[in-house]
């Protein structure tokens, strides 16, 4: 749709399990059909001798890496096919589970809706330390925050691999459910926008890469997201359309063990805080 940006955030797996080699074809394609504006890639192998974010999408695309990758090149990174800025980044320090974890924000002109700030969001992974995805919630809404300070009407889009489904302290969080640490803010969730009642799992048991990987007996969470930040009167992006990608087998390949998010989103009708 010529006035929506596509937003794109999938965890790609590491090459290194369950034949990354086999899977990357299926990847790419649906990747350059998709043809996303704005992509957030987790596990993604960026090592000097691969480029896997650039095999996968094209050269058209330019990337911000996470900070940090795993002594295998393993890592994240946020890429856009629109003049993007990087402006400023953000390791975890308390993420002793994943070398990787932290944020990236950048400055995206993107035609269909103009400049907006996109922060690619990756905490720590564990089950049992919310603790950890609660504080690092914090921080990126802080930073956030503190980026668009003077510029209030700038739309904010947060995305990526969350670790962390609607229910969990740092979800119910960034989508202002609770506070935290004394901080409370409001993102709309793209998915519940228009898919209300709708699970959404994006790591799912009936996905035979998440049986037979490290969380066999997932039950099924919804963990990969895509949000656009509120000020007072509501998002300054509406959804017109979200929903699950490479859900399904190619040619009796799975992609990933994690399924992609695609959200589409335009400016609404009237500045929120405006009467039509």
């Amino acid at each position: 749709m010529a006035d929506t940006v596509r937003m794109v955030t999938l965890n790609v797996l590491a090459r290194s399990h369950a034949d990354g080699p086999a899977r990357e074809p299926v990847l790419r394609r649906a990747l350059r059909e998709l043809r996303p504006d704005v992509v957030a890639l987790q596990e993604v192998t960026r090592d000097g001798a691969v480029d896997q974010a650039v095999d996968l999408l094209g050269e058209e695309y330019t990337f911000v890496d996470h900070p940090g990758f795993s002594p295998d090149g393993v890592g994240a990174c946020l890429g856009s096919r629109w003049p993007m800025s990087h402006l400023g980044t953000h390791r975890f320090q308390d993420a002793e589970d994943l070398s990787w974890a932290g944020a990236v924000a950048v400055e995206v002109d993107a035609p269909a809706v103009g400049p907006m700030l996109v922060v690619h969001h990756k905490p720590s992974w564990r089950l049992d330390r919310e603790d950890l995805r609660e504080r690092q919630a914090v921080v990126v809404a802080r930073l956030v925050e503190e980026l668009v300070a003077d510029r209030p009407g700038l739309p904010v889009v947060l995305l990526g691999d969350l670790d962390a489904d609607p229910e969990d302290a740092s979800i119910r969080f960034l989508t202002g459910r609770q506070s935290l640490d004394g901080t409370g803010v409001r993102y709309e969730d793209a998915w519940e926008a228009v898919r209300a009642g709708d699970a959404g799992h994006t790591l799912s048991p009936r996905n035979p890469l998440v049986r037979a990987g490290e969380v066999p007996l997932e039950r099924g969470r919804r963990i990969d997201h895509i949000m656009i930040r509120s000020g007072p009167h509501g998002p300054l992006l509406d959804v017109a359309a979200c929903r699950l990608v490479l859900d399904r087998p190619t040619g009796g390949v799975w992609a990933s063990d994690h399924f992609g998010v695609v959200a589409d989103l335009r400016r609404p009708a009237h500045p929120p805080g405006t009467w039509a």
